[in-house]
């Protein structure tokens, strides 16, 4: 079932190839039936040009030895970017050839490009992902009028991603359900976010429209949609979260609150792209150890988080919350007004 499911996550994405030493090795089988099976196996990749021959088959070597040999070779010299196999002697001698960070079990490459391909869901209570066609048939909204008038050729963008494939997290409200707020997302390697030429390395997370109906601010829906944007930067192993916001003389035409937003939340100008203004937050993997004792808790947090300060000189307390207040403070956390310890009070 995993090597299946690594076809199917490969399909239409990697190209799939077996190097010429592997169908000598299969030759060498004793086995008549096994080794008719695996060969037939074989017929469902492409195979991989033999290039020049391995320097390290030196004379006196066994004939496994130069298959794996010139198999490790490819990969030396990069005519493929990873090796799968279930020989752990191949394994070994990987390591032995500082290759081993390319070689890969069939379980760790799934896990690989599951995360690759099938990024991890989050979910907080009242924001809900959705793909943007289920929203196509209400874009002629007025929910949608401020995003047309803002930027031009919007309702050609959004069904063009819509076609693609593209998520967003949605908030609705009222009696009729109204869509309320939304922010579309998608996830970019190595991106070059401004007209500078300033690339992300890596994973980023782009937030590529948002908006908060003004019937539904004040909810705090602008902090839970950025609280979604970190939980799903961080499942998904984006090292950067960016966004690009219109700013300008025109206040029908700028978002003081979103730049003031998103600046308490850590995030900082990196340039102009195409005349609107590029925010950058860093979402580094790991807590960033340089920055971890000079750094002000407070200001740690806000630039680094999900990562907080937590050494020997930060004080802790425990501040408990009239239950009315909690929803109120805590959007994200419903019910756990109630979920107090027994014998302790409302205060």
């Amino acid at each position: 079932p995993n090597l299946a499911h690594v076809h199917q996550l490969c399909n239409g994405r990697h190209e799939l190839l077996y190097h010429p030493a592997s169908r000598r090795d299969i030759q060498r089988d004793n086995d008549a039936v096994r080794r008719a099976r695996t060969l037939a196996r074989l017929d469902m990749y492409s195979e991989l040009p033999e290039g020049p021959a391995c320097p390290w088959n030196v004379p006196g070597i066994s004939e496994n030895d130069r298959c794996d040999n010139s198999i490790l070779f490819a990969l030396e010299r990069d005519a493929a970017h990873v090796l799968v196999t279930e020989d752990r002697g191949l394994h070994r001698k990987a390591i032995a050839r500082n290759l081993g960070s390319r070689v890969y079990f069939i379980q760790t490459i799934e896990d690989l490009l599951s995360r690759l391909h099938e990024p991890a869901a989050v979910e907080l209570p009242d924001i809900v992902d959705v793909e943007l066609n289920e929203l196509t048939p209400h874009l002629a909204g007025a929910f949608f009028d401020s995003l047309r008038d803002g930027y031009a050729g919007f309702d050609g963008w959004y069904r063009a991603k819509a076609r693609e494939g593209r998520h967003a997290w949605i908030y609705r409200h009222g009696p009729a359900n109204d869509l309320s707020a939304i922010c579309i997302y998608t996830v970019q390697t190595d991106e070059v976010c401004n007209d500078a030429g300033d690339e992300l390395a890596g994973r980023a997370l782009k937030l590529c429209t948002f908006k908060v109906g003004e019937l539904v601010r004040g909810r705090k829906i602008g902090e839970l949609f950025l609280k979604m944007a970190f939980r799903y930067a961080t499942a998904n192993a984006c090292e950067h979260v960016f966004i690009d916001v219109q700013e300008s003389n025109d206040p029908d035409q700028s978002h003081p609150e979103l730049v003031a937003l998103l600046v308490d939340f850590g995030f900082e100008r990196m340039g102009t792209h195409n005349g609107d203004s590029v925010f950058v937050k860093r979402h580094p993997i790991a807590p960033p150890v340089a920055d971890l004792r000079a750094a002000d808790p407070f200001d740690y947090t806000r630039r680094f988080y999900p990562h907080f300060r937590s050494d020997l000189a930060i004080r802790k307390f425990i501040i408990p919350i009239k239950p009315p207040y909690h929803r109120v403070l805590f959007p994200d956390c419903p019910g756990n007004e109630d979920q107090r310890p027994n014998g302790h009070g409302e205060h």
